[in-house]
């Protein structure tokens, strides 16, 4: 047989037992593969480790893999004139072992999952040593077409554990499912909790933007309350009623800011003139009369008497007081409001 041939041959036996379901029921995981044109099959050992629970992959390697089982990517791609897969996964570096190789990891894993493989293996171990060969069953019902590749029964232990596999992938696939369905349902409820929170927010900002303009009108009104009253207890103040004159006429008695408004209004008053103003009008007011000597309100205001009897004199000059004669006791006149 040429060499093609027995590539070709070399390449169904390896797939007599499809390779991807056999490091499937091997490790529990789908692991990368790369295949040789020689139909060989090779895995990145670190793939493998990871599945079988090796935490130190040189370790494991140089402790269960022999050399001519092990190699390097760059190394075993170039033997076949082929370049590093694509993708940065593919380093040139990396680490491969062969089906062999991946044998010897798992006959040498603890996990409770390679127990059927490893009783697998045991058996076709003991089969070659007793028969001198192995052989797998081949189906009860063979493909009748021309040129169909012969179908091979898959070991029982094996076939088991890739069942048990699966059955244990669509478990944590549902609940993966069942998982993100609640998480999506939980984030529909939060999602509407906070649109009600901002709705609310809304509302509760409106509300307070309106009981703003309601204090502030409030406020306004009161303001408005405050300055009637005022004028009102202004004109109450000026609106003093002394005695209701014959004929129905009210007799009206003058406030000290009346009487200082009325002299402004009469006279341009200097500075001195004011004083005396401020001192005598509240007396006038209140007593109807000034019989104060000059020289009691030049100690109140603080000047000559000279000057505050020129004060005077110019008050009366203007109408703003009058003299009603002097007082018995020691002569001084006697001032009262000049009223028209």
């Amino acid at each position: 047989m040429n060499e093609p041939s027995k590539r070709h041959d070399s390449a169904e036996r390896h797939e007599a037992i499809d390779v991807s379901d056999f490091v499937y029921a091997a490790t529990g995981a789908r692991v990368r593969r790369l295949t040789m044109p020689d139909g060989t099959h090779w895995f990145p050992a670190v793939d493998v480790c990871k599945r079988l629970g090796h935490t130190n992959t040189q370790k494991a390697l140089s402790d269960h893999v022999p050399e001519d089982h092990r190699e390097n990517l760059e190394t075993l791609t170039g033997g076949y004139g082929l370049s590093i897969p694509a993708g940065r996964e593919w380093r040139r570096d990396l680490n491969v072992i062969s089906l062999q190789g991946l044998i010897l990891l798992v006959n040498a894993c603890t996990k409770p999952a390679c127990a059927p493989f490893k009783q697998w293996a045991a058996e076709v171990i003991e089969t070659v040593q007793r028969e001198g060969s192995y052989t797998l069953e081949e189906a009860e019902v063979q493909p009748t077409d021309p040129g169909a590749p012969v179908v091979y029964a898959m070991p029982d232990q094996v076939a088991e554990a890739i069942v048990r596999l699966e059955a244990h992938n669509l478990q944590l696939d549902e609940e993966l499912a069942n998982a993100q369905h609640e998480s999506l349902a939980l984030q529909k409820e939060t999602l509407s909790l906070q649109k009600e929170t901002v709705t609310l927010q809304r509302e509760t900002l409106t509300l307070q933007r309106e009981m703003l303009a309601t204090q502030k009108a409030t406020l306004a009104v009161q303001q408005a309350v405050v300055r009637a009253m005022e004028r009102i207890a202004d004109r109450l103040d000026a609106l003093v009623l002394d005695r209701r004159a014959p004929g129905g006429r009210l007799t009206v008695l003058p406030t000290t800011e009346s009487v200082l408004a009325d002299w402004r209004h009469r006279l341009s008053v200097t500075e001195d003139v004011w004083t005396v103003a401020v001192v005598i009008a509240p007396v006038l007011v209140e007593q109807g009369e000034l019989r104060e000597p000059l020289e009691a309100i030049a100690a109140r205001t603080g000047l000559s008497v000279h000057r505050v009897n020129e004060c005077l004199r110019l008050l009366q000059k203007h109408a703003c007081i009058r003299s009603q004669g002097a007082a018995a006791e020691d002569g001084a006149p006697v001032y009262v409001l000049n009223q028209s």
